[in-house]
């Protein structure tokens, strides 16, 4: 059998992605990923550099895929914050590699950042407002997609159980306060 290597950096990725999500960068270890993935090191190293070169593919590779499965709709802004609650709910681990990136290497990719400020400047120009105020409405928009996840069980259902309800209440209130932001005129 020939030898794949878009299969094998696929495996790396995905291996990867598990380890940085439980481990962090500080934490990871580029054995475990290589046996998870069933390749080796020096493989790692040929097709993604050091390790925090590593990282950054496995997040930009996940964000890319956010960005395919949950396009930025500018005239939909609650369809879109419902829709990036729904990804992020699925797929919880996006959300913890992006604190631990946050937490290790606080200055962003440069992905991160024409991702942000890309979408921000469509939001500007659609509707004629400063880059700044849309700047603000994307960060409300990201912070309400996200805030399911990032807060604590306890905190997020006071005194009862974590139910499908309960979690469809809390997505309609994401979407309800996106309906409110998006009716703002941003000029």
């Amino acid at each position: 059998m020939a030898y794949d290597s878009a299969a094998t950096r696929a495996r790396l990725l995905d291996a990867a992605y598990d380890e940085f999500v439980e481990r962090g960068l500080a934490g990871a270890r580029v054995n475990r990923i290589a046996d998870a993935a069933e390749s080796n090191k020096q493989g790692i190293y040929a097709y993604f550099g050091p390790k925090d070169a590593f990282f950054d593919a496995v997040l930009n590779s996940r964000l890319q895929a956010l960005a395919d499965l949950v396009p930025f709709e500018i005239d939909d802004l609650p369809g879109y914050v419902g829709s990036l609650f729904d990804y992020f709910v699925a797929h919880p681990g996006i959300l913890r590699l992006a604190q631990w990136r946050a937490l290790e290497r606080p200055e962003p990719s440069p992905v991160m950042v024409d991702t942000h400020v890309g979408k921000a400047q469509e939001l500007a120009t659609a509707h004629g407002a400063q880059l700044e105020v849309a700047t603000d409405v994307m960060m409300l928009i990201l912070a309400l997609a996200q805030v399911w996840n990032t807060t604590a069980v306890p905190i997020r259902t006071p005194g009862g159980a974590e139910t499908a309800e309960r979690l469809e209440r809390h997505r309609a209130s994401v979407v309800r306060a996106a309906t409110a932001i998006a009716r703002e005129p941003l000029g």
